[in-house]
């Protein structure tokens, strides 16, 4: 049983203890220690052979013993036994976003509601009502969460589908029959969610090849297993993965094709037939003959364009551009010269403020900015007064004998009024302020763009964090005036984050290209609680190339002098 699976059931245990009325110390136990393995980096079976377990924070004997039941047999009896008290119906209730097991168990105990078509069709009744805190409003808002989980099943989180491709890529990359290996689709154009893996391969000898990959561990079961192509179901996720084997002669055309968009390649293969030329994924052709094929950047050639990023063909004005040799110079991640947003020790992040400066000058980094939570944020551990001014001592002492420079930030809340958690007299003892909204995700269009409009006000702060709060799989973005907020942001010198975090991404690359046209400045953020966050920064990278952004755009590219500068606002 891997890693994800013992996370998938401890969460699952900690749902049903909900619906069962726990104890609350109880229930976060089983979600911390969730928290704590999806995060490592090792396999649990090694830690279990070991006898190593309880040396993971928060895991005691009863946990541990729990988790070695589970490692060795792939089962667990106080699982099972949790199951059959609630109906698994109820359970998927709560991941409905918006919705949480208090609410749900509420619904069972009190309606009998035992599955979401059930809970659809009471609420578009308005039976939810006659429940105590549930009005009219509510019921929308579950109607809107049932819909917004039943598109979200349909797709795989950016982050998610790397690792289950990455576990393919490992069987098959070392063979020796297969000569080229690479991601097509859109997991190649890096979009932030993936309906499905597509792989192509160069190999002369493909039967062996289809063989390996249709026997793969990660499989549940087989759709298709042909000479060319095959499909197969993960067992994680039920994602479709499609292996397509090519001939060297055509995998630049073939990669092209596959890797779309739909409108990009209806655009570009338009293009190709005013040079009279017919495209497709074997070659491009005049009349009869292959003229290219063999790699992407030939065919650009052909077409008179520059070679344009996997990341930017959605038909977005890019094709135009790259006829014109105005293709942006995409930011990379060498350009990335620190992390503007890591929490440690002092609020709800998992490693001392020394490990995460050694962990940053491991990755090369300048600066790194620990932006704990303000002290309103009571269940972060946000800090209080005499806590910051301990931090920044602490602070004061690393830079003197780190190479890296930490910058003493904070995650100031934005509070139901627009308000500042801290006053100004603290906020200035700040290098670095980004602002962010914990709460009130259901006020009104006007209300949420009024508190971010004066946050952005505010002269000490620096960047606003996950401007948008959406949450993949739990929470859609809140209704905001982005245009009006990034007027005022270009104004007040403020950044939009990027936040690289998997489950966040946001803002999407939608909105960063919009910042970047109104000449709005973005910051990327790891939004890191454990050191193993830290390189999310690359899933941002890719949001960031997705909305044509340059190192000039970024505030991460500058270096600490320049940086410093900017976030005092001279």
């Amino acid at each position: 049983m891997k890693n994800q699976d013992i996370c998938r059931i401890l969460r699952e245990i900690a749902t049903l203890l909900e619906l069962e009325g726990s104890n609350s110390f109880r229930i976060r136990a089983y979600e911390r220690a969730a928290q704590i393995i999806e995060d490592l980096t090792q396999d649990l079976l090694a830690l279990v052979q070991e006898g190593n377990l309880t040396t993971l924070p928060g895991i005691g004997n009863d946990l541990a013993d729990k988790i070695t039941e589970l490692v060795t047999t792939g089962k667990l009896k106080f699982y099972e036994e949790l199951k059959k008290k609630i109906p698994a119906g109820v359970v998927a209730m709560t991941e409905i976003p918006g919705l949480g097991p208090k609410t749900v168990k509420k619904i069972y105990e009190t309606l009998h509601i035992e599955n979401i078509p059930q809970l659809a069709q009471a609420a578009r009744q308005g039976k939810l009502r006659i429940l105590e805190g549930i009005r009219e409003k509510t019921e929308e808002n579950i109607l809107r969460g049932i819909e917004l989980l039943e598109k979200g099943s349909a797709r795989t989180p950016l982050h998610f589908a790397f690792r289950l491709a990455e576990e393919f890529f490992e069987v098959l990359r070392p063979m020796e029959e297969v000569g080229a290996i690479e991601i097509a689709g859109s997991l190649r154009r890096r979009k932030d969610t993936v309906r499905d893996i597509d792989i192509l391969v160069v190999s002369k000898k493909p039967l062996p090849v289809m063989a390996r990959f249709t026997s793969c561990e990660s499989v549940q079961n087989v759709l298709v297993k042909g000479e060319t192509k095959s499909s197969v179901v993960t067992k994680e996720n039920g994602m479709q993965v499609d292996l397509r084997v090519v001939e060297k002669s055509c995998f630049g055309s073939a990669l092209l094709y596959f890797t779309g968009s739909k409108e990009f390649n209806i655009k570009i293969r338009q293009l190709a037939l005013k040079y009279g030329l017919k495209m497709n994924e074997y070659g491009v052709f005049k009349k009869e003959k292959c003229v290219a094929g063999k790699t992407e950047s030939a065919i650009f050639s052909l077409l008179h364009m520059a070679f344009i990023p996997p990341e930017l063909r959605e038909d977005r004005g890019e094709i135009e551009a790259a006829l014109k040799n105005r293709l942006p110079k995409l930011v990379t991640l060498g350009n990335i010269k620190g992390d503007l947003h890591v929490h440690s020790r002092y609020s709800d992040g998992l490693a001392s403020l020394t490990d995460i400066a050694n962990a940053a000058s491991a990755l090369g980094y300048q600066y790194l900015g620990a932006c704990d939570h303000s002290q309103g944020l009571k269940v972060a551990h946000g800090l209080s007064a005499r806590e910051v001014y301990r931090k920044i001592e602490e602070i004061k002492k690393i830079n003197t004998k780190s190479a890296l420079r930490l910058l003493c930030g904070t995650e100031v809340d934005i509070d139901a009024n627009g308000r500042l958690d801290y006053p100004d007299s603290l906020l200035k003892e700040f290098d670095l302020v980004i602002a962010a909204i914990h709460s009130g995700f259901k006020q009104s269009k006007r209300q949420l763009t009024k508190r971010i409009i004066a946050a952005c006000k505010n002269k000490y702060v620096n960047v606003i964090a996950h401007p948008t709060g959406r949450l993949w799989g739990a929470r859609a973005a809140y209704d905001i005036d982005l245009d009006e907020i990034l007027k005022v942001a270009r104004d007040y010198c403020v950044a939009m984050e990027i936040n690289c975090y998997p489950s966040r991404l946001d803002l999407n690359d939608i909105h960063v290209m919009q910042a970047k046209k109104m000449g709005v400045k973005l910051s990327l953020g790891s939004d890191s609680h454990r050191l193993e966050h830290l390189t999310s920064i690359g899933l941002g990278i890719s949001v960031a190339r997705r909305g044509w952004l340059e190192k000039g755009d970024i505030i991460n590219c500058m270096d600490i002098n320049k940086l410093h500068k900017w976030l005092k606002k001279t």
